[in-house]
């Protein structure tokens, strides 16, 4: 099958499955009947077996940032599959054939879907996520319940990603790069015991993890709900990132650090 006979489909609406990689990576692969684009593929054998019981054609691959959990299977991928590869301008990904940024469209015509790239620095240099269709694909900037580390970027920069991403609208799909949920929550608990929001979260997350089933994909409402680092306003949550500093901070950006710092020692 040639790409261009994805589009002839009788039925070109697509699905958005988790392919498990490592221990809890995910590879999301937007497929429809006949074709598939995948995000962050840090092994390709997941993505490989699938495509070939599924009888799909790759038409895609999409890169968030540089960590080779998100990028190292590409390369395998390309052995099979001469695909466009994009991935931000700026990383060290060498197997980019295009280099996008913040403001640039990604499409995927096979799939008839197109997406906005966002400029998401802090967890590396020059992290992007993909938007459009009511989905985020945002790597490992924001979690379900958390964000990521900080280890290239500076704090700062995390925060202003994460308030990027919280002003899309409320429905947005959030897929992440891994299944961290429980753990996050069990931090978010810590942060802001008496979230009525956050313990409803536990239960129900918890119940899909007993099923083995994702707790992904995330709405932009449910983190806001939820997820301390994009609460940082809060009262509850200034007064615990105070406690843990043992200063007084106030401004968003400080808490956001001190509860990022927490994390990391958590």
């Amino acid at each position: 099958m040639r790409p261009d006979e994805c589009t002839n489909m009788p039925d070109n609406g697509f699905q958005v499955i988790p392919l498990r990689a490592f221990t809890d990576n995910y590879v999301w692969t937007l497929r429809n009947a006949a074709c598939a684009a995948v995000v962050d593929p840090g092994e390709a054998r997941p993505v490989l077996d699938y495509l070939a019981a599924e009888k799909l054609l790759l038409v895609a691959i999409l890169a968030t940032h540089h960590h080779q959990d998100h990028v190292g299977g590409i390369a395998e991928i390309l052995e099979t599959h001469a695909v466009p590869v994009y991935g931000p301008r700026g990383e060290p990904i060498t197997t980019l054939t295009h280099p996008v940024g913040g403001g640039d469209r990604v499409a995927v015509e096979q799939l008839g879907v197109a997406f906005e790239v966002l400029d998401i620095p802090g967890h590396t240099r020059a992290h992007i996520a993909y938007y459009g269709s009511n989905m985020l694909f945002c790597g490992d900037t924001l979690f379900a319940c958390g964000c990521g580390r900080v280890f290239e970027g500076t704090p700062q920069q995390l925060y202003a990603s994460l308030e990027k991403l919280a002003a899309l609208p409320d429905d947005t799909l959030v897929y992440c790069g891994h299944e961290y949920t429980l753990a996050n929550i069990g931090f978010a608990k810590a942060v802001e015991p008496d979230n009525s929001a956050l313990l409803e979260r536990e239960a129900s997350d918890a119940r899909l993890r007993r099923d083995k089933l994702p707790t992904l994909p995330s709405t932009i409402a449910r983190e806001k709900a939820t997820n301390p680092f994009l609460r940082v306003m809060r009262p509850a949550v200034i007064e615990s990132a105070n406690k843990y500093l043992g200063k007084r901070v106030s401004d968003p950006a400080g808490v956001f650090a001190a509860l990022r710092q927490w994390k990391n020692q958590f």
